[in-house]
Protein backbone atom coordinates (compact mmCIF):
# COMPACT_ATOMS: atom_id res chain seq x y z
CA UNK A 1 0.00 0.00 0.00
CA UNK A 2 2.57 2.42 0.51
CA UNK A 3 4.52 1.87 -1.92
CA UNK A 4 1.43 2.61 -4.32
CA UNK A 5 0.77 5.87 -2.73
CA UNK A 6 4.46 6.51 -3.48
CA UNK A 7 4.18 5.85 -7.24
CA UNK A 8 0.84 8.24 -7.09
CA UNK A 9 2.50 11.09 -4.98
CA UNK A 10 5.57 10.61 -7.56
CA UNK A 11 2.97 11.11 -10.72
CA UNK A 12 1.10 13.81 -9.26
CA UNK A 13 4.14 15.71 -8.13
CA UNK A 14 6.45 14.93 -11.67
CA UNK A 15 3.90 14.68 -14.38
CA UNK A 16 1.07 17.24 -13.88
CA UNK A 17 4.45 20.30 -13.69
CA UNK A 18 6.07 18.28 -16.61
CA UNK A 19 2.90 18.54 -18.69
CA UNK A 20 1.81 22.33 -17.99
CA UNK A 21 5.57 22.93 -18.63
CA UNK A 22 5.54 21.23 -21.89
CA UNK A 23 2.66 23.14 -22.92
CA UNK A 24 4.18 26.58 -22.24
CA UNK A 25 7.19 25.30 -23.68
CA UNK A 26 5.40 24.54 -26.98
CA UNK A 27 3.50 28.31 -26.91
CA UNK A 28 6.74 30.09 -26.49
CA UNK A 29 8.23 27.99 -29.35
CA UNK A 30 5.37 28.82 -32.04
CA UNK A 31 4.40 32.26 -30.56
CA UNK A 32 7.26 33.44 -28.90
CA UNK A 33 9.23 36.38 -30.77
CA UNK A 34 12.98 36.91 -31.06
CA UNK A 35 15.96 34.35 -29.73
CA UNK A 36 15.50 34.79 -26.12
CA UNK A 37 11.95 33.14 -26.42
CA UNK A 38 13.25 30.10 -28.36
CA UNK A 39 16.33 29.61 -26.17
CA UNK A 40 13.48 29.61 -23.12
CA UNK A 41 11.06 27.42 -24.80
CA UNK A 42 14.50 24.99 -25.99
CA UNK A 43 15.18 25.18 -22.05
CA UNK A 44 12.05 24.36 -20.63
CA UNK A 45 11.21 21.39 -23.22
CA UNK A 46 14.86 20.18 -22.15
CA UNK A 47 13.95 20.51 -18.28
CA UNK A 48 10.33 18.41 -19.22
CA UNK A 49 12.57 15.59 -20.62
CA UNK A 50 14.57 15.20 -17.93
CA UNK A 51 11.81 15.26 -15.38
CA UNK A 52 10.30 12.75 -17.76
CA UNK A 53 13.31 10.85 -17.72
CA UNK A 54 13.39 10.78 -13.34
CA UNK A 55 9.76 9.72 -13.43
CA UNK A 56 10.06 6.63 -15.78
CA UNK A 57 13.36 5.84 -13.46
CA UNK A 58 11.46 6.31 -10.33
CA UNK A 59 8.63 4.35 -11.21
CA UNK A 60 11.06 1.15 -12.26
CA UNK A 61 12.34 1.28 -9.30
CA UNK A 62 9.59 2.28 -7.06
CA UNK A 63 8.10 -0.86 -9.01
CA UNK A 64 10.89 -3.36 -8.32
CA UNK A 65 10.82 -2.47 -4.93
CA UNK A 66 7.10 -3.36 -4.91
CA UNK A 67 7.70 -6.78 -6.74
CA UNK A 68 10.33 -7.82 -4.20
CA UNK A 69 8.07 -6.97 -1.39
CA UNK A 70 5.40 -9.62 -2.60
CA UNK A 71 8.33 -11.75 -3.44
CA UNK A 72 9.09 -11.74 0.27
CA UNK A 73 5.73 -12.02 1.35
CA UNK A 74 4.86 -14.61 -0.76
CA UNK A 75 8.32 -16.59 0.07
CA UNK A 76 7.68 -16.44 3.88
CA UNK A 77 3.62 -17.54 3.44
CA UNK A 78 4.95 -20.52 1.45
CA UNK A 79 7.96 -21.38 3.83
CA UNK A 80 5.46 -20.97 6.53
CA UNK A 81 3.14 -23.53 4.89
CA UNK A 82 5.47 -25.72 4.09
CA UNK A 83 7.40 -26.39 7.48
CA UNK A 84 4.13 -26.07 9.35
CA UNK A 85 3.17 -29.81 8.15
CA UNK A 86 6.09 -31.32 9.04
CA UNK A 87 5.94 -29.52 12.47
CA UNK A 88 1.70 -29.87 13.23
CA UNK A 89 2.34 -34.07 12.81
CA UNK A 90 5.61 -33.75 15.03
CA UNK A 91 3.72 -31.75 17.98
CA UNK A 92 0.92 -34.35 17.26
CA UNK A 93 3.72 -37.42 17.45
CA UNK A 94 5.02 -36.27 20.54
CA UNK A 95 1.80 -34.90 22.87
CA UNK A 96 0.94 -38.80 21.74
CA UNK A 97 3.53 -40.64 23.26
CA UNK A 98 4.02 -38.00 26.10
CA UNK A 99 0.40 -38.48 27.16
CA UNK A 100 0.57 -42.71 26.79
CA UNK A 101 -1.81 -42.77 24.67
CA UNK A 102 -0.74 -46.28 22.90
CA UNK A 103 -0.35 -49.31 24.71
CA UNK A 104 0.65 -51.54 22.00
CA UNK A 105 4.46 -51.75 21.39
CA UNK A 106 3.98 -52.02 17.87
CA UNK A 107 1.89 -49.01 17.75
CA UNK A 108 4.52 -47.04 19.77
CA UNK A 109 7.29 -48.12 17.03
CA UNK A 110 5.31 -46.92 14.23
CA UNK A 111 4.72 -43.87 15.87
CA UNK A 112 8.34 -43.35 16.64
CA UNK A 113 8.87 -44.37 12.99
CA UNK A 114 6.28 -41.92 11.51
CA UNK A 115 8.07 -39.14 13.89
CA UNK A 116 11.49 -40.10 12.67
CA UNK A 117 9.73 -39.80 8.93
CA UNK A 118 8.23 -36.31 9.34
CA UNK A 119 11.79 -35.01 11.21
CA UNK A 120 13.92 -36.40 8.21
CA UNK A 121 11.59 -34.27 5.75
CA UNK A 122 11.55 -30.98 8.12
CA UNK A 123 15.61 -31.38 7.70
CA UNK A 124 15.16 -32.25 4.19
CA UNK A 125 13.40 -29.17 3.26
CA UNK A 126 15.67 -26.86 5.60
CA UNK A 127 18.60 -28.01 3.07
CA UNK A 128 16.77 -27.61 0.25
CA UNK A 129 16.34 -23.90 1.73
CA UNK A 130 19.52 -23.30 2.21
CA UNK A 131 21.04 -24.96 -0.68
CA UNK A 132 18.71 -22.98 -2.74
CA UNK A 133 19.01 -20.03 -1.19
CA UNK A 134 23.02 -20.37 -1.49
CA UNK A 135 22.65 -21.04 -5.20
CA UNK A 136 20.19 -18.04 -5.82
CA UNK A 137 23.47 -15.81 -3.96
CA UNK A 138 25.88 -17.38 -6.01
CA UNK A 139 27.41 -18.62 -2.45
CA UNK A 140 27.80 -22.20 -3.62
CA UNK A 141 31.19 -23.49 -4.50
CA UNK A 142 31.33 -25.93 -7.22
CA UNK A 143 34.23 -27.87 -8.63
CA UNK A 144 35.64 -27.18 -12.02
CA UNK A 145 37.46 -30.17 -12.89
CA UNK A 146 36.69 -32.38 -15.83
CA UNK A 147 33.70 -34.28 -15.69
CA UNK A 148 32.55 -37.51 -17.76
CA UNK A 149 29.32 -38.26 -17.86
CA UNK A 150 28.96 -41.59 -17.24
CA UNK A 151 30.21 -40.84 -13.82
CA UNK A 152 27.27 -38.41 -12.96
CA UNK A 153 24.73 -40.94 -14.50
CA UNK A 154 26.37 -43.49 -11.90
CA UNK A 155 26.56 -40.92 -9.13
CA UNK A 156 22.65 -39.55 -10.21
CA UNK A 157 21.20 -43.46 -10.56
CA UNK A 158 22.86 -44.49 -6.86
CA UNK A 159 20.87 -41.74 -5.27
CA UNK A 160 17.89 -42.62 -7.49
CA UNK A 161 18.18 -45.86 -5.86
CA UNK A 162 18.50 -44.73 -2.36
CA UNK A 163 15.53 -42.44 -2.85
CA UNK A 164 13.17 -44.98 -4.46
CA UNK A 165 13.33 -47.89 -1.97
CA UNK A 166 9.81 -48.32 -1.45
CA UNK A 167 8.87 -48.97 -4.94
CA UNK A 168 11.66 -49.61 -7.08
CA UNK A 169 12.13 -48.26 -10.53
CA UNK A 170 13.92 -49.16 -13.73
CA UNK A 171 15.87 -46.31 -15.85
CA UNK A 172 16.57 -46.84 -19.83
CA UNK A 173 20.23 -45.32 -19.84
CA UNK A 174 21.34 -44.23 -23.42
CA UNK A 175 24.68 -42.99 -23.75
CA UNK A 176 25.18 -42.06 -27.00
CA UNK A 177 29.15 -41.45 -28.02
CA UNK A 178 29.34 -42.03 -24.20
CA UNK A 179 33.89 -40.88 -25.06
CA UNK A 180 33.09 -37.74 -26.13
CA UNK A 181 30.68 -36.68 -23.18
CA UNK A 182 32.69 -34.42 -21.14
CA UNK A 183 32.08 -31.46 -19.31
CA UNK A 184 33.85 -28.55 -16.98
CA UNK A 185 32.21 -28.70 -13.26
CA UNK A 186 31.11 -30.20 -9.66
CA UNK A 187 30.34 -34.00 -10.25
CA UNK A 188 28.18 -33.83 -7.10
CA UNK A 189 25.96 -31.14 -7.89
CA UNK A 190 25.58 -32.18 -11.31
CA UNK A 191 24.85 -35.73 -10.31
CA UNK A 192 22.19 -34.59 -7.51
CA UNK A 193 20.63 -31.84 -10.21
CA UNK A 194 19.87 -35.07 -12.52
CA UNK A 195 18.75 -37.43 -9.79
CA UNK A 196 16.34 -34.60 -9.05
CA UNK A 197 14.69 -35.15 -12.19
CA UNK A 198 14.72 -38.95 -12.33
CA UNK A 199 12.92 -38.62 -8.48
CA UNK A 200 10.59 -36.20 -10.20
CA UNK A 201 9.55 -38.91 -13.20
CA UNK A 202 9.22 -41.46 -10.65
CA UNK A 203 7.38 -39.58 -8.21
CA UNK A 204 4.39 -38.43 -10.69
CA UNK A 205 4.29 -41.58 -12.88
CA UNK A 206 1.73 -44.24 -12.53
CA UNK A 207 3.81 -47.14 -10.62
CA UNK A 208 1.86 -49.64 -13.76
CA UNK A 209 3.52 -49.26 -17.04
CA UNK A 210 6.17 -47.24 -15.43
CA UNK A 211 8.66 -45.78 -18.14
CA UNK A 212 11.69 -43.56 -17.35
CA UNK A 213 14.31 -42.74 -19.71
CA UNK A 214 17.84 -41.06 -19.71
CA UNK A 215 19.51 -40.17 -22.73
CA UNK A 216 22.98 -38.38 -23.04
CA UNK A 217 24.73 -37.20 -26.50
CA UNK A 218 27.12 -34.67 -27.69
CA UNK A 219 25.62 -31.63 -29.46
CA UNK A 220 28.06 -29.65 -31.05
CA UNK A 221 29.90 -27.84 -28.51
CA UNK A 222 26.79 -29.15 -26.11
CA UNK A 223 26.08 -32.11 -24.01
CA UNK A 224 22.31 -32.78 -24.27
CA UNK A 225 21.04 -34.95 -21.55
CA UNK A 226 16.85 -35.55 -21.73
CA UNK A 227 15.06 -37.40 -18.66
CA UNK A 228 12.13 -38.51 -19.70
CA UNK A 229 8.76 -40.32 -18.48
CA UNK A 230 5.34 -41.36 -19.69
CA UNK A 231 3.51 -39.51 -16.97
CA UNK A 232 0.52 -37.31 -16.96
CA UNK A 233 2.83 -34.31 -18.46
CA UNK A 234 2.59 -30.88 -17.51
CA UNK A 235 -0.04 -28.31 -19.04
CA UNK A 236 0.95 -25.44 -21.25
CA UNK A 237 0.06 -22.83 -18.78
CA UNK A 238 2.21 -24.44 -15.90
CA UNK A 239 5.53 -25.22 -17.75
CA UNK A 240 6.76 -21.89 -17.67
CA UNK A 241 6.56 -21.49 -13.93
CA UNK A 242 7.00 -25.24 -12.85
CA UNK A 243 10.88 -24.24 -12.15
CA UNK A 244 9.48 -21.40 -9.77
CA UNK A 245 10.58 -21.98 -5.80
CA UNK A 246 7.69 -23.75 -4.29
CA UNK A 247 5.87 -24.46 -7.49
CA UNK A 248 3.79 -27.32 -8.35
CA UNK A 249 1.99 -28.43 -10.79
CA UNK A 250 -2.05 -29.82 -10.88
CA UNK A 251 -1.01 -33.17 -11.35
CA UNK A 252 2.07 -32.94 -8.70
CA UNK A 253 -0.51 -32.02 -6.26
CA UNK A 254 -3.39 -34.13 -6.91
CA UNK A 255 -1.36 -37.44 -6.78
CA UNK A 256 -0.94 -37.24 -3.13
CA UNK A 257 3.03 -37.38 -3.91
CA UNK A 258 4.69 -35.15 -1.18
CA UNK A 259 7.22 -32.43 -2.35
CA UNK A 260 8.32 -29.04 -1.30
CA UNK A 261 8.62 -27.90 -4.96
CA UNK A 262 12.25 -27.06 -4.53
CA UNK A 263 13.71 -30.12 -6.47
CA UNK A 264 13.35 -28.51 -10.05
CA UNK A 265 13.91 -24.95 -8.80
CA UNK A 266 17.79 -26.31 -7.85
CA UNK A 267 17.65 -28.12 -11.02
CA UNK A 268 18.00 -25.25 -12.53
CA UNK A 269 19.93 -23.04 -10.67
CA UNK A 270 22.62 -25.91 -10.69
CA UNK A 271 22.19 -25.53 -14.43
CA UNK A 272 22.86 -22.13 -15.00
CA UNK A 273 25.71 -22.02 -12.57
CA UNK A 274 27.84 -24.44 -15.39
CA UNK A 275 26.38 -21.65 -17.97
CA UNK A 276 23.81 -24.35 -19.41
CA UNK A 277 19.85 -24.39 -19.55
CA UNK A 278 17.26 -26.63 -18.96
CA UNK A 279 13.95 -26.72 -20.66
CA UNK A 280 10.48 -28.97 -20.66
CA UNK A 281 9.16 -30.44 -23.68
CA UNK A 282 5.75 -31.60 -22.63
CA UNK A 283 2.20 -32.73 -23.99
CA UNK A 284 -0.85 -33.70 -21.51
CA UNK A 285 -1.27 -37.30 -21.45
CA UNK A 286 1.73 -38.27 -23.54
CA UNK A 287 4.10 -37.77 -20.47
CA UNK A 288 7.27 -35.25 -19.95
CA UNK A 289 10.73 -34.85 -21.07
CA UNK A 290 13.38 -32.57 -19.18
CA UNK A 291 16.49 -31.48 -20.93
CA UNK A 292 19.96 -30.11 -19.87
CA UNK A 293 22.55 -28.45 -22.39
CA UNK A 294 25.89 -27.80 -20.89
CA UNK A 295 29.06 -26.54 -22.94
CA UNK A 296 31.22 -29.44 -23.58
CA UNK A 297 34.49 -29.19 -21.01
CA UNK A 298 34.98 -25.58 -21.89
CA UNK A 299 33.46 -23.49 -19.23
CA UNK A 300 33.91 -23.05 -15.47
CA UNK A 301 30.78 -23.17 -13.94
CA UNK A 302 29.95 -19.86 -11.66
CA UNK A 303 30.82 -20.02 -7.68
Amino acid sequence: MQLRRAQLVLMLATLLPTVLMIALGILLLALGRGTEAVVIGVLVLALCTTSVTGYILGSIFVSRGAQVARFQHDFLSLVSHELRTPLTSILIFIETLRDDRLTDPDEKRQCLAMLDQEVRRLDLLLERLLQLSRLQARRQRFGRAPVHLTDVVRDALAAFDAATLTSKATVAVDLQSADDLEVRGDREALGQALSNLLVNAWKYTPEDGRRIELHARPAGRHIEIAVRDNGPGVPREEQKRIFEQFERGDAARSSGQRGSGLGLAIVRAVVRAHHGRIELRSVPGEGAEFRIRLPRGTTQPEG
